[in-house]
């Protein structure tokens, strides 16, 4: 094997450990609710978390095809999210490799690529979805937003070799892409803006032979196409999404800090991008970059928070550039010295993100300076499922409420933002009442009939004053499931 080679099938051995074991974080819970709901109905799943008839954005076109796998198997959802993780894992590698080859003709350019897209980041772990950082892949591998953007690294790959073939490329090569671009979209919208921005750059970075107006047919087809693929999705309202921002800049108000320490090893990736500039005034990774640049910046500037996570279309192009500008700048000297300067940079950024051995090996195992940057992940609620059956509604906190519906439950509160369901605050509300101290036996009772309570999940013992309940089991942390009876 090419030495070249060896960091890459390192990275890709350890995610592919990291599948086998899948560390439950985060939202991996809804995306195996979402599962879980289409397998016993594919047409009218409802909404994945709650007992009620509502769309939902998680019902997309890779989760849909995860519900038929399920269905038609018969195997479990989370050996299903498995299967889906090894299949997105795959479309990136591959859509990784394809994009970097057509931005340099140097063979050892996508391995290269792999990882300073992985360990090119800084010197603080960071997870979050969308994000391709070893350590955020280690935490969403099973998430549709790796699927989208592996997908989208094969969109950036065709859109620019349809630019560049001109008019060799036929107007259903284009309606393919404006299809992809939909799909990109409808899995994870955040990415799909991400792979917006790289689609626009490319055409921005493009130089047609034939006129502008000639070029532009081609991307006007694959843009009606696409809009037209989301008008047509019969899940949920793709567009009404478009008012959805609101409720999320709370939530996405930390992109905006530890900038540093998150991201600064990028850095060098944006000399990189630096020394492209001045070599190409219309370098594609440039242009990427500066797209990507500029709508985080304005989110942070304006307060919409929900915008950092276009943050990933200035941090790819910078990473790529970093790898590219190692195999192309100039003489053998100067590519020496990129070369060393970038194996330094990746070396820290392996260190920053050594915590994810402990996903793929027992903490125990690991030297202590490594073990202290590994984050345990949930338990989860396996624990109820002899007693819990697929649709009752269990009565539990925010942080329970993300986990017991990828078991087949339902919580009388979603565990997440939920821009399609009318009475998210009204839930959320109950189920502060049904655990506040001094709540009414009366108001419980009525809590417990209007959604159809079976189970109550809390910590210790159960509400003081609350009616009709029965210990059932024990789980960790001290939490305990009881029994809803009929005098609740």
């Amino acid at each position: 094997m090419p030495l070249v080679l060896l960091p890459s099938a390192l990275l890709l051995v350890l995610l592919l450990l990291v599948i086998v074991r899948l560390p439950w974080a985060g939202d991996l819970g809804i995306h195996a609710a979402t599962v879980e709901r289409l397998r016993h109905s594919l047409t009218d799943p409802g909404n994945p978390l709650v007992d009620a008839d509502t769309p939902s954005p998680y019902y997309s076109p890779w989760t849909l095809l995860l519900g038929v796998v399920a269905q038609v198997s018969g195997l479990s959802v989370f050996v299903v999210l498995r299967l889906g993780a090894l299949a997105a894992l795959g479309l990136l590698v591959t859509g990784v490799w394809r994009y970097a080859r057509t931005l340099s003709a140097h063979r050892a350019a996508p391995a290269l690529a792999l990882p300073c897209l992985l360990l090119l980041w800084g010197t603080v772990p960071f997870a979050w979805s969308g994000f391709a950082g070893l350590h955020s892949l280690a935490l969403t591998v099973a998430y549709p937003s790796v699927l989208a953007l592996g997908l989208a690294f094969h969109l950036w790959a065709w859109s620019a070799r349809a630019l560049r073939d001109g008019a060799r490329t036929g107007r259903g090569a284009w309606a393919g892409l404006g299809a992809l671009w939909a799909v990109i979209l409808l899995c994870h919208q955040f990415t799909g803006v991400v792979a917006t921005l790289g689609v626009l750059a490319a055409v921005l970075a493009a130089r047609p032979a034939r006129p502008v107006r000639a070029v532009a047919a081609g991307p006007a087809v694959a843009l009606v196409t696409g809009l037209a693929v989301l008008w047509v999705w019969p899940y949920y309202d793709f567009f009404a999404l478009l008012g959805a921002g609101d409720g999320l800049e709370a939530v996405h108000r930390p992109l905006y800090t530890r900038l540093p320490g998150r991201f600064g090893l990028v850095l060098l990736g944006v000399a990189a991008l630096a020394l492209r500039l001045r070599r190409d005034r219309r370098d594609a990774l440039v242009l990427f970059f500066a797209l990507g640049l500029l709508v985080s910046a304005a989110g942070g500037l304006s307060g919409h928070y929900s915008w950092g996570r276009a943050l990933p279309a200035a941090l790819i192009p910078a990473q790529l550039g970093a790898a590219l500008e190692a195999v192309e700048a100039g003489r053998r000297a100067v590519r020496a010295g990129w070369a060393c300067l970038l194996a330094g940079a990746l070396a820290v950024g392996a260190w920053a993100q050594a915590g994810t051995l402990g996903y793929v090996v027992d903490r125990g195992v690991l030297p202590g300076p490594v073990a202290a940057r590994y984050r345990q992940p949930w338990a989860g609620y396996h624990w109820i499922t002899p007693w819990v059956r697929y649709g009752d509604v269990v009565l539990a906190r925010t942080f329970p409420s993300r986990q017991i519906p990828a078991y087949g439950a339902y919580t009388v509160a979603p565990g997440y933002p939920d821009f399609f369901l009318p009475d998210e605050e009204r839930r959320a509300a109950a189920v502060r009442r049904y655990f506040a101290a001094g709540t009414p036996v009366g108001e419980r009772r009525e809590i417990v009939r209007e959604y159809g309570v079976r189970w109550v999940v809390d910590r210790g013992p159960a509400p003081r004053g609350a009616p009709g309940l029965r210990e059932v089991a024990r789980g960790p942390g001290g939490q305990v499931l009881y029994a809803v009876t009929g005098a609740g």
